[in-house]
């Protein structure tokens, strides 16, 4: 019986594992092994982004268009009572169509003329959203359509979730290296990285059907139970082998 050696065992292991997570990259010809670090970290959202639209339908289209823009600039009137500038707001878009009737045996009728113009509104103090949406449907903004919820530290918080996958990288190929009598050399290549961000608990977004009427409605205020924005990141990453 051949003597158990642990070399060429070593080498077989790297094989394995870069055969399939690099079977599509070139790879040094010496020892060497492939890793993958991953890393996780969660925050709460302090951001409230949302979308709103705004339409009416009038006997003409410069009518329906001037009731409109009205309620828009009510809207905008109202923006400094929650500390949002016009920086924050988007309300640009506006269209028009005419609304018609068919009836059979009948040439169609012109029943009157729509105006819609769709807006996007930041609020930095995500404690303010129940008010704001109160506030937006008592100006008669026809819809919320959906809320998007984000984190005003996103671009450090990934920057930290990146350092955090590279130590993981370094940890895990020390920990590989060493159970098999070996020592973790330089960095031959990093192969791939990926960064991506999801909230956990449901969709990241809420979606509002709501009519103006509501909110005057005596009701209490709305309850919106806030979800945890996960910032995550992968790294593969090809390390000498030192024996």
């Amino acid at each position: 019986m051949k003597p158990f050696n642990s070399i060429a065992l070593l080498t077989a292991l790297s094989l394995s594992l870069t055969s399939v997570a690099f079977a599509n990259n070139s790879l040094p010809n010496n020892r060497h092994i492939a890793v993958t670090g991953n890393a996780e970290m969660m925050a709460m959202p302090d951001i409230a982004v949302l979308h709103l639209n705004v339409e009416s339908m009038q006997k003409s289209s410069l009518d329906a268009k001037k009731e409109v823009d009205e309620r828009v600039n009510n809207l905008l009137d109202g923006l400094a009572e929650f500390s949002i500038d016009e920086a924050n707001v988007s309300a640009s878009n506006i269209s028009t169509e005419v609304r018609r009737s068919y009836n059979r045996g009948e040439s169609d009728k012109i029943d009157g003329y729509i105006a819609r113009r769709t807006l996007k509104v930041t609020l930095n103090d995500i404690d303010n959203l129940n008010a704001f949406m109160d506030f937006a449907l008592s100006v008669k903004i026809d819809t919320i359509r959906n809320i998007e919820l984000k984190s005003s530290k996103e671009e450090q918080l990934q920057k930290e979730v990146n350092a955090l996958a590279v130590k993981n990288a370094q940890s895990e190929g020390k920990s590989l290296a060493n159970a098999f009598g070996a020592k973790l050399g330089s960095i031959y290549s990093i192969n791939s990285s990926s960064n991506q961000s999801h909230h956990r608990f449901g969709a990241n977004n809420e979606r509002f059907a709501m009519s103006a009427s509501m909110a005057d409605s005596a009701a209490k205020p709305g309850r919106y139970l806030q979800e945890n924005i996960v910032f995550s990141a992968t790294i593969s990453v090809v390390f000498d082998l030192e024996l």
